[in-house]
C-alpha cells in the first residue's frame, strides 16, 4: 500500500472512531425544542411500509408525489430519514418515475430541523467507514435520474432546508414559506449539506449571512437571495408546480436525466465534503457553547412553548 493510502485509512478510521463516541455522548442531549408528537397516517395511497410518516402516491407512472407528516412540527427523526431513503432508492430503480414532488400536509411546516434528542438513533449506512444515511440519501437525490422538486408551504429549517436545497428545483409559498439554517445561533454546525449547497447556488457571502445570522427567511426574500427557483402565491403555487411537473413527465426521460447530469457536474459539491460535514455536526454537539445554549432554549419553550418552534430564528437570538 501507498503512504497515501496509509493515511486516507487512518483519516477514515479517526472519522468513524469520532463519530461513533461523539453520538454516543449526544444521545444523552436535551432538545433544543419540544420534540414532535407521535405521527398521524395520512390520506392517498396509503402510509410506506414501516412509516406513516411518508405518504407516496403515485399520480401517473411519470409522477409521484410524496408528503411528509409528523406532527406537529415536521422534525427529522430517524423513521423519517429512513422512509425518505426508501423512496429515493424506489425513485432509483423504477424505469419509469421521472418528477417526483415533495410536499409536507403540516399546517405551517415543510421539513424541519433535526430531532437533536436521536442523534444516536440516527441511521447509518453498513460502509466502511460508517456514513449516515441522510447524506447518502441527499447525495443519490442529486444523482438520480428523476427530477425532485421541493413545494414549499411553510417552515423549513436545518436539516429541512438542506433537503430542500438537494432537491433538483424549490417552489415556495410567498406568505407561507420561511426558511433557514439555525445551527449557529445553537451553538452547533450545520451537517446535512447546506455549509456545500449553498455557496454553489447563492454565492459566499450570501450563504454566510443566512449561516451565521441564524434567521428565518420568507418566501420573498428566499426568491431574492436565490434561495429558491420561484416564489408564488400561495393559490398559484400548486397549480404552477403541477403544471410542471405535468409538461416534464411527456419529456423524454433519457434527455431529462442527462441534462440534469451536465448541470451536476457543474455544480455539486464533492461527496467526502458532505460526508465530513456530518461528522464536524455531530462533533459540534459536544461543544460547550451549544451546552451553554440549551437551558436556555428549555427556558423559552417552558415559557413560550409552540410559538418558540414558530419563530425560531427569533428566539434564537434571545437565548445568546
Amino acid at each position: 500500500m501507498t503512504e497515501a493510502h496509509n493515511q486516507n485509512a487512518l483519516s477514515s478510521e479517526i472519522d468513524r472512531r469520532l463519530f461513533l463516541s461523539v453520538a454516543a455522548a449526544a444521545a444523552t442531549l436535551p432538545l433544543v425544542s419540544q420534540a414532535s408528537a407521535q405521527p398521524q397516517p395520512g390520506v392517498g395511497s396509503g402510509p410506506r411500509p414501516g412509516s406513516d410518516m411518508v405518504r407516496l402516491q403515485k399520480r401517473t407512472p411519470q409522477i409521484w408525489r410524496v408528503t411528509i407528516s409528523n406532527p406537529p412540527f415536521n422534525l427529522v427523526v430517524p423513521e423519517l430519514v429512513s422512509a425518505l431513503h426508501a423512496v429515493v432508492t424506489e425513485t432509483e430503480r423504477d424505469p419509469e418515475v421521472k418528477v417526483v414532488l415533495f410536499a409536507s400536509d403540516i399546517e405551517g411546516y415543510f421539513i424541519n430541523h433535526f430531532d437533536l434528542s436521536k442523534a444516536l438513533d440516527f441511521p447509518m449506512e453498513a460502509t466502511s467507514p460508517p456514513t449516515s444515511t441522510w447524506t447518502d440519501m441527499v447525495v443519490r437525490m442529486t444523482r438520480s435520474p428523476a427530477i425532485n422538486i421541493a413545494v414549499v408551504r411553510g417552515r423549513t429549517r436545518g436539516g429541512g432546508d438542506e433537503f430542500a436545497l438537494a432537491c433538483d428545483m424549490r417552489y415556495a409559498s410567498r406568505e407561507k414559506a420561511f426558511f433557514g439554517q439555525p445551527e449557529v445561533g445553537a451553538g452547533i454546525l450545520p451537517g446535512g449539506g447546506a455549509s456545500e449547497r449553498l455557496p454553489r447556488l447563492i454565492g459566499r457571502d450570501r450563504a454566510l449571512e443566512i449561516i451565521l445570522s441564524s434567521r428565518d427567511y420568507g418566501g420573498e426574500d428566499a426568491e431574492r437571495l436565490g434561495l429558491v427557483t420561484r416564489a408564488l402565491p400561495d393559490g398559484e403555487l400548486d397549480a404552477f408546480v403541477d403544471s410542471l411537473a405535468t409538461r416534464l413527465g411527456g419529456f423524454d426521460r433519457q434527455a431529462l436525466a442527462a441534462a440534469k447530469a451536465q448541470v451536476n457536474r457543474a455544480t455539486l459539491p464533492p461527496e467526502a465534503d458532505l460526508h465530513a460535514a456530518y461528522v464536524e455536526y455531530v462533533a459540534s454537539l459536544d461543544w460547550p457553547g451549544f451546552k451553554a445554549r440549551r437551558p436556555r432554549m428549555g427556558k423559552l419553550v417552558s415559557e413560550y412553548g409552540a410559538d418558540v418552534e414558530r419563530r425560531l430564528g427569533h428566539y434564537l437570538g434571545l437565548a445568546n
